[in-house]
């Protein structure tokens, strides 16, 4: 029986655990807009230091979407040296040495 109990005093603490940490304002907490709202509003920033946010967000979020879409383009490039690979019924490895002997005749 007190086995049980002590699960139970376990289990609820861990509960109000998690549900401290949700309510937390603490920005790596935050999920959603409105948490992240909470978190920024919390710190009391003036127009200034505000708008200096704005653009350093502004450029995190450029630069990861450009390191998405370039990943995304090695992905959709490696596609097709495997499907070339497989039509021609040659390595990956040759398909490149066979683009790499194109690039240099042309150059």
């Amino acid at each position: 029986m007190n086995n049980n109990f002590d699960l139970q005093s376990a289990i609820a603490a861990l509960d109000e655990y998690g549900y401290d940490k949700k309510q937390s304002s603490d920005l790596t907490q935050a999920r959603n807009k409105q948490q992240m709202s909470k978190y920024i509003e919390s710190l009391d920033y003036n127009l200034r230091r505000l708008l200096i946010l704005q653009e350093t967000v502004n450029e995190l979020v450029a630069k990861k979407k450009h390191l998405i879409a370039q990943q995304e383009n090695i992905q959709t490039y490696k596609t097709k040296v495997i499907n070339l690979s497989r039509q021609f019924n040659i390595s990956y490895d040759e398909v490149l040495q066979i683009m790499q002997e194109q690039t240099n005749q042309v150059r």
